[in-house]
């Protein structure tokens, strides 16, 4: 605990006395000159503590209202029991503010006046914000002209606009309020179509009404990010946009800057106040400074979620690492230390990260006390969130993704091995997380140390070892339509601890552990056909190789290989952290990065992020 400032004790010390008089004061009902009578409910107080506080009593109490109303106020718009913690508050600086009274809180400091409490609400509701209640809390800001809370709230809505933009609230906000969010420069979308799409998504909700609105909305459309081509074929020909005359000037606007004409800017006048040397503000004179502003469907600002980037994602327990290998960049992902050791992680289609795996025991759950952790990558907060934990622990078992589904396959379980399904409530809706684990359709046989990967909502599992302990050349598909395992062509070599990605549209295999030793053997997998066909093979052999498909290239990271020892013939497991990308061109595996020390003991995923808030290495 910090020691108190010398200087500062004094008035703090006449601060707890003046508070503790003035509760004293109040609990024995003396000098008490007014009564809030609010729904039958009587609250004695004094005046000049309520016009302290309040800029509404203080403006009542030196109106020209009869003495009468001033001792007995009547307040019919407020609850007993919000006011009563109200003045609680005013006279000792103690209240209890939840998710449930908040708002009731919030609207009668609001009503009231009273600054403090609503700075607490505010910071309540700030630091609670989430997918399921961003909306809200941006309208109720509006509504109480809390630009503060409003800011926080559609910058926490824009930053997770992908995610928020499907959700039915978000399709009720009013025209002004959808302004708000669409013109925002932090709105994470990749392309600024998904801007124009999304607003006419809006419009059609209520067309009859909404339609009216759309000339105004499409300055909140950065046209001139959006590909000229597309722009005449969707935005030109669009029946809501064509044959009326205020839309027409505006992109006849946008016509002009794609051919390098842009209109004169707009001079706005803006006053500065001038400066000292000190840079204290001088108060004989102003200087008038203009400001040229284009019309605003000509902004070409580049909105928030264009700046990602394809990176190699690396994870371990001491923390994670994103890699560009074209620029050849390491930025700081997560410093978290929770992630388990011996884990497995996924990256969907909708590029959200997880992580499987390691084993805690909960003392609550007598029946079923060991579980393994599942965790979410937030790129917000580069941090893991916890998601509800897997119900059976387990090692060398894979993860995969189909039909907003989350598969964990296979794996050693306490001598068993079996497949679970992660079911959540329809990813795309993200009103609340919801996640459910439920048993799933069976894998036909047992397995651990194989690969999974997914692709167009089929699930592939290859390779891996049985039950007696040997290689497996099998490989399986589930089809999450229908509900369904089927058995596929099998590949050439029997592995394990291999490699697997897939890389426009083949399924790509690569070394790993055979019945006899390593391999350095490549296959692939045409889908289309149902045929394995031989590829290069990797420049070593290697058991726990990362194939991942980054950019339209084709990466391999680290693993194990047997390297002699130093002095000695003798060969020993040594683990590599290099990279290596395949040249189509030339036909070739090169070397990239002789070592990247990040990639120790890491899993490796490919994934698109936002580089502006990650801390460059």
């Amino acid at each position: 605990m910090s020691a108190i400032d010398p200087s500062e004790e004094p008035r703090i010390y006449q601060q707890t006395l003046l508070q503790d008089g003035l509760c004293d004061l109040l609990e024995s009902d003396k000098f008490v000159d007014c009564v809030l009578k609010i729904k039958g409910k009587e609250f004695p107080c004094h005046r000049l503590v309520l016009a302290a506080c309040s800029s509404y009593f203080r403006a009542f109490f030196q109106s020209e209202e009869d003495e009468s109303k001033k001792r007995e106020v009547v307040l019919d718009e407020v609850e007993p029991g919000v006011m009563g913690m109200i003045l609680r508050y005013l006279y000792t600086s103690n209240i209890n503010v939840t998710e449930q009274n908040v708002q009731d809180v919030f609207a009668v400091a609001n009503m009231l006046q009273i600054p403090s409490i609503f700075t607490v609400c505010v910071s309540f509701l700030q630091k609670r914000l989430s997918l399921s209640n961003c909306l809200a809390i941006f309208r109720l800001g509006l509504m109480l002209d809390c630009p503060r809370l409003a800011v926080s709230a559609r910058n926490y809505a824009c930053e997770r606009f992908h995610l928020i933009s499907r959700d039915e609230e978000f399709f009720q906000l009013s025209a002004s309020e959808v302004a708000a969010i669409l013109s925002a420069d932090n709105l994470n979308v990749e392309t600024e179509n998904a801007v124009f799409e999304f607003l006419l998504k809006w419009v059609a909700k209520d067309e009859k009404n909404r339609l009216e609105e759309l000339p105004g909305l499409l300055d909140c459309v950065r046209f001139r990010l959006i590909p000229e081509d597309y722009f005449k074929e969707k935005v030109e020909n669009h029946k809501w946009l064509s044959g009326k005359q205020d839309i027409a000037e505006k992109l006849q606007l946008v016509r002009e800057a794609y051919q390098g004409k842009l209109p004169e800017p707009e001079k706005i006048k803006n006053k500065k106040e001038p400066q000292d040397e000190d840079g204290e503000k001088k108060v004989e004179e102003e200087e008038v400074e203009e400001i040229a502003i284009l019309p605003s469907i000509l902004n070409d600002n580049l909105r928030y979620g264009m700046f990602l980037r394809d990176l190699l994602f690396m994870i371990t327990e001491a923390g994670s690492v994103a890699y560009d290998p074209t620029a050849n960049d390491c930025f700081v992902a997560a410093i978290s230390t929770q992630i388990p050791k011996n884990h497995c992680s996924l990256v969907t289609k909708e590029n959200q990260i997880f992580v499987a795996g390691g084993v805690f025991f909960d003392e609550q759950n007598k029946e079923e006390p060991l579980h393994s952790y599942f965790l979410q990558y937030d790129p917000m907060t580069s941090d893991w969130l916890g998601m509800p934990p897997m119900p059976c622990p387990r090692f060398l078992f894979t993860m995969g993704e189909a039909e907003n589904s989350i598969y964990v396959i296979g794996g050693k379980e306490e001598g068993e091995l079996t497949l679970l399904r992660k079911e959540a409530a329809t990813f795309w809706t993200l009103c609340h997380w919801s996640f459910k684990w439920g048993e799933s359709d069976p894998l036909p046989y047992k397995v651990y140390g194989h690969a999974t990967v997914s692709h167009n909502d089929v699930v592939y599992v290859l390779g891996g070892k049985g039950e007696n302990k040997k290689c497996l050349k099998r490989v399986c598909a589930y089809d999450a339509k229908k509900f369904e395992w089927k058995e596929l062509a099998p590949m050439a070599v029997a592995r394990s601890l291999f490699g697997a990605t897939v890389y426009k549209n083949k399924i790509y295999v690569a070394a790993g552990v055979t019945d006899s030793g390593l391999t350095d053997t490549v296959e692939v997998y045409d889908i289309a056909t149902n045929k394995w066909s031989d590829f290069l093979e990797f420049p070593q052999e290697r058991s726990s190789l990362t194939l991942v498909d980054h950019d339209d290239n084709l990466y391999a990271v680290g693993g194990f290989a047997m390297i002699p020892k130093e002095n000695s013939d003798e060969l020993m497991p040594t683990e590599m952290t290099d990279i290596w990308r395949y040249d189509e061109s030339e036909r070739k595996w090169k070397g990239i990065l002789k070592e990247i020390r990040y990639a120790s003991g890491a899993t490796i995923l490919g994934v698109r992020l936002n580089t502006l808030r990650l801390t460059k290495m």
